[in-house]
């Protein structure tokens, strides 16, 4: 009930970025027909993006609620990596966009009007998009949303362009150098266009699985801090993210002469462990593996009634080692 209630809110919220960003975007073309000012209609195209990426977030947000069916038995998050990665890639067309029309300027020169009036509606534009991009930021954040982060950021990203198209109509209007309204543009193009790669690469990664060191490590550490003596090992973890959802794969090694269902109560006790110290939905597929003679090395059992083998040394479990394959010996580790 929680998670959907979670969900519901993702969406209204999207909603919202939707529509003002539609707002934003008619009073942008409102100073772009009063100035005729090139970085003024560069910065109303690229609300073109920021409207249609709201859009395709709602859907995703949508289709990230669905529940797992016969067809995707890991439910629907990873559509929000996809459109994230399509809204990075549209945040960077604007940027060539932006880079276009300012060079444009430069050759051919136009002649620029009514630029107060452009200073204030495009100002209003910007404080408008960086308030509503960090409450999108933090907000995501919280609830673990790839929509919502990359929805704030092209939010962010564009509140410095509409800055800047700002900052060159003032020094238009002061100094009546239009030439500095087209360099100010390409400036900001520039910084568009890498924000929008910077979105692109993690989406990209969450497509492909990318092992995120840091998730490991904290959890590595987590389970070490908190780990049982009957915990002989952990090893082959692998985290995969799905949207805001989590499915982590695991082996743990536990004594071989473990009853079938002792050996299961501590599986699933290192399970609850893990989901009860997480904010985010977790999937788990673990596996359990007997110790084998080699293992006494590592194993912190003390008073094991089949011990082989003198116990050496704790080996401190690492993002590192515990995504390795099983390998017991502390030699190896």
């Amino acid at each position: 009930m929680e998670k959907s209630k979670q969900q519901n809110s993702n969406i209204t919220f999207q909603k919202w970025i939707a529509a003002v960003g539609i707002i934003l975007f008619v009073g942008k073309i409102v100073a772009w027909k009063l100035t005729n000012s090139d970085s003024v209609f560069s910065d109303a195209m690229e609300s073109i993006v920021n409207v249609i990426s709201a859009f395709m977030g709602l859907y995703a947000l949508y289709l990230a609620a669905k529940p797992r069916d016969e067809n995707h038995p890991y439910g629907h998050g990873k559509v929000e990596f996809v459109t994230s990665a399509i809204e990075g890639s549209l945040i960077s067309i604007a940027g060539i966009m932006i880079i276009y029309e300012g060079c444009n300027s430069l050759i051919l020169g136009k002649v620029i009007s009514k630029v107060d009036w452009g200073i204030w509606i495009v100002a209003a534009t910007a404080i408008a998009n960086y308030v509503l991009g960090y409450i999108s930021i933090q907000k995501g954040k919280r609830q673990n949303s790839v929509v919502l982060i990359s929805s704030g950021k092209h939010l962010q990203s564009d509140t410095f362009t509409t800055l800047g198209v700002v900052i060159s109509l003032v020094l238009v209007y002061f100094t009546k150098i239009v030439w500095i309204d087209s360099v100010v543009a390409l400036i900001f193009g520039i910084y568009i266009i890498t924000v929008g790669y910077k979105i692109v690469r993690h989406s990209l990664s969450g497509i492909m699985d990318e092992a995120d060191p840091t998730m490991l490590g904290n959890l590595a550490k987590f389970l070490d801090e908190n780990r049982k003596t009957e915990w002989i090992d952990v090893h082959n973890m692998k985290i995969q993210q799905f949207g805001s959802r989590l499915h982590i794969d695991a082996h743990l090694t536990l004594p071989w002469y473990f009853e079938l269902r002792t050996a299961h109560n501590e599986m699933e006790e290192m399970i609850k462990l893990i989901a009860e110290n997480t904010d985010r939905s977790v999937e788990f597929n673990f596996h359990m593996d007997d110790c084998k003679p080699i293992s006494c090395a590592i194993c912190q059992i003390s008073n094991c009634p089949v011990r082989q083998h003198e116990f050496v040394k704790k080996v401190d479990w690492t993002g590192e080692n515990i995504s390795q394959p099983d390998k017991h010996t502390v030699e190896n580790f």
